[in-house]
């Protein structure tokens, strides 16, 4: 299964992605820079910094890529402590656009996870946390 990210909200596709893994899919999430992350923008960027200004060599740590804070996202949504856990995370991959493999086949989009179809106003791109946290885009 591929899921094209371009202007879903993050937890929406975060759990869609999380249940199809744990249901033994592969899940490819495609266009992960153009994801959206509900909330205002200054405090989103403001909780993201904290957060990475936080780690230490042993963590937490925030990635700077879109594709991997996205998987980091879908991580949060599995039981990854567990066995299950761990063998539906593997079958989670995130790319920053389209990879050439991919290319030809078709993507699904999530209706229900589009942003254009809620009600919700303030928002912010991966892309735009990313760039902010010092990620290279």
């Amino acid at each position: 299964m591929i899921i094209d990210g371009k202007d879903l909200i993050l937890g929406r596709l975060a759990s869609y992605a999380a249940k199809r893994a744990l249901l033994g899919e592969n899940v490819d999430v495609v266009n992960c820079e153009k994801i959206v992350i509900s909330g205002d923008k200054v405090a989103l960027f403001k909780r993201y910094k904290r957060r990475a200004d936080m780690g230490t060599y042993k963590g937490p740590f925030i990635h700077r890529d879109p594709a991997k804070l996205v998987k980091r996202t879908i991580r949060g949504m599995l039981p990854y402590k567990q066995e299950r856990g761990r063998k539906a995370f593997k079958k989670v991959k995130c790319y920053t656009g389209i990879p050439l493999e991919l290319k030809d086949k078709t993507p699904e989009t999530m209706e229900h996870a589009k942003i254009s179809n809620s009600n919700i106003f303030k928002y912010a791109y991966v892309k735009d946390i990313s760039k902010f946290l010092g990620g290279k885009i």
